[in-house]
């Protein structure tokens, strides 16, 4: 049985729950629209201001989420060095429950007191009193409270849930249970409620400090220290006016120390004070730790609306698959401007981290976007941004890059060849990881499959998927209009199997083919060559679109990652969790593995089945 207070009353409603606001937009909606019939709009206010408050402190939250997952500004400072999961991200996935509670506690104190309604916009002295009340009331009220809810049985029903997040982060500060909420509460409200009372109030003092509050909780539970240990240095008396990142992110490591609100003063009078938080404060603020990662994917934004998937967005959005919504419509036009902003200054940056086996794997990314690198006078600019990511990461001493779908673009760079030739003595490994998703496509393949039809044939994927399947004795209809660019491929295959190679100019040589391989863009007329119960598989970017309803689609080559990664929080692109596209795979056993040779230009159709086997070794499975 759940115990009292530890559960929310609205916790089965999901996204509903945000329905509970609705008397208040009534209320608003109701008095702005009968102002002739003599309704006062004031009577409503109060409603308003309650909406207000709550979106802009969702808006705190949100803000220090999206600082702290800035990993290319906020790594070196990063106090728990872990990434936040899935599982985490989903526990804490109703963060804002608080607000609604508190909500209706404010409603509550308007009804209670009418006269808050008519409070002046600002009084200095309520300013000074709230202050006062802050320190005598606040500080020693939540110290006693906190170290309260760490006794047994208490901890146990109620606070425990709050510690179980592994990695701090402003949505961890409005994770708990209502009790902790509503001592939350009444600890927030003292400070405003006692200097109206005094007369001292305002709507100034009300927005401020309830904003504060806010803001001084979403700082500590940050994750990142941005204090410079020099201002403590000379100015000691700081150290116990206000806490750090550090300073409470000691609390929730060893949960026997560090328990004041905003001020350690209260943990030096009751003992409490940590030893180790100014040392710890002060390495960490330093700056000088910087993981060096064993792998990284280079990636690219596919268009703008995908990069309001990156994971310092919205931490909700990023965690699922991506799909475009109708929100994403109001933030278009803020995401082209930053487009644009990337596009002439923007540097490769740090996106996204997680661990295998103690390796570090990261993400960076290159701010261009898919449209860019179809652009003539793009290609050298996107060039010389792959090219310094490369030169980075061989002076970091990365082990081994590997590059996304377009970043290996054929015409762009060779599939990669452009960096080795022309720095034929990099330590770091390039990889473009078409080895795998080559096996990827050809495991989908059914054994019984005597015909394939190839669209795409020529392309370096296609050569590779049509000299594995003549290997195999299985006839491969290679749509190509070069016959020179057939031939040439065609010799490459044994003498015994070059028979099971043949051209074809048009989709009609497939309306009995039920099996198709697309490595080029399909329109829906081509599509209605295929005969009924057509399986697409696909190497294409982007995917086809789904048009026949008596076929199947497959999607892009993708693989899930081994049990044991950690610290994984967002989804690649349309991918489900833990899944991700064959190339960046493909890097994965490259580090894994531990293998010196790059892996760029044509693809080595002898190793496909080497790195098909090597991956399900370490645990990568097919999705």
């Amino acid at each position: 049985m759940v115990a009292p207070l530890a559960s929310w009353p609205w916790s089965n409603l999901g996204s509903c729950k945000y329905l509970l606001y609705g008397p208040l937009v009534a209320k608003v909606l109701y008095s702005r629209y009968n102002v002739d019939r003599g309704i006062s709009v004031e009577s409503s206010s109060w409603c308003l201001h309650l909406l207000a408050l709550s979106l802009l402190r969702g808006f705190i939250h949100q803000a220090w989420f999206s600082f702290s997952s800035m990993l290319f500004l906020t790594r070196r400072r990063r106090i728990i060095k872990d990434g936040v999961d899935f599982e985490q991200i989903d526990k804490e996935w109703d963060w804002d429950n608080f607000l609604i509670l508190q909500v209706f506690m404010g409603a509550a104190l308007f009804y209670m007191f009418p006269s808050l309604i008519n409070l002046p916009i600002w009084d200095f002295r309520g300013l000074i009193m709230a202050a006062l009340l802050h320190v005598s009331v606040s500080e020693p009220l939540f110290y006693c409270a906190h170290r309260l809810l760490h006794r047994g049985p208490l901890f146990e029903k109620y606070h425990s849930t709050h510690h179980s997040s592994k990695v701090l982060q402003s949505f961890t500060a409005g994770f708990g249970t209502p009790l902790e909420h509503l001592v939350m509460s009444i600890v927030m409200g003292a400070p405003v409620v006692g200097a109206n009372l005094m007369g001292f109030g305002s709507m100034g003092l009300v927005y401020g400090y309830i904003l504060f509050f806010d803001f001084m909780r979403c700082l500590g539970h940050s994750n990142v220290e941005v204090f410079p240990h020099r201002i403590f240095h000379a100015f000691p008396f700081l150290r116990y006016i206000v806490y750090t990142p550090t300073y409470h992110s000691l609390h929730h490591t060893e949960k026997n120390s560090n328990f004041c609100l905003f001020m350690p003063l209260f943990d030096l009078l009751g003992g409490t004070l940590n030893d180790r938080s100014w040392e710890l404060q002060k390495e960490i603020s330093s700056a000088k730790d910087d993981q060096v990662p064993a792998f990284v994917f280079l990636a690219h934004v596919v268009d703008v609306a995908f990069s309001l998937h990156s994971p310092f967005i919205l931490r909700s959005f990023s965690s699922s698959p991506f799909s475009v919504r109708l929100w994403i419509l109001l933030l278009w036009p803020g995401a082209f401007i930053i487009m644009l902003f990337m596009w002439a200054f923007s540097k490769t940056f740090l996106l996204s981290f997680y661990n295998i086996r103690g390796r570090l794997h990261q993400t960076w990314l290159v701010p261009r976007y898919g449209f860019q690198y179809f652009l003539p006078f793009a290609k050298d600019g996107i060039n010389d941004q792959i090219e310094l990511a490369i030169l980075r990461a061989d002076k970091m001493g990365i082990k081994v890059l590997s590059l996304a779908a377009l970043n290996k673009n054929e015409a762009l760079n060779g599939g990669g060849t452009l960096f080795v030739n022309k720095h034929p003595n990099l330590k770091v490994r390039v990889v473009h990881g078409n080895t795998l998703t080559a096996a990827v496509i050809l495991n989908e393949i059914p054994p019984n499959v005597g015909e394939v039809f190839l669209t795409g044939a020529t392309s370096k994927l296609g050569r590779a998927i049509a000299l594995y399947l003549c290997r195999k004795k299985i006839r491969v209809m290679m749509l190509t209009l070069s016959t020179e660019r057939f031939l040439k491929i065609q010799k490459e295959a044994p003498v015994e199997f070059q028979q099971y190679l043949v051209q074809v100019t048009k989709y009609q040589a497939a309306q009995n083919c039920k099996t198709w391989i697309v490595g080029k863009w399909l329109t829906p007329r081509e599509q209605r060559w295929a005969p009924r119960g057509t399986h697409f598989h696909q190497f294409v970017v982007p995917p086809i679109i789904s048009f026949r309803r008596d076929c199947t689609y497959g999607k892009l080559a993708a693989m899930r990652l081994p049990k044991d990664v950690q610290g994984l929080g967002m989804c690649e692109y349309k991918l489900d969790r833990g899944v991700v596209h064959a190339c960046h795979a493909g890097g994965v056993v490259h580090s894994l593995e531990g293998w010196t040779h790059h892996e760029v230009g044509a693809i080595d159709v002898d190793r496909i089945d080497i790195v098909w086997r090597a991956a399900l070794k370490h645990g990568l499975k097919p999705v």
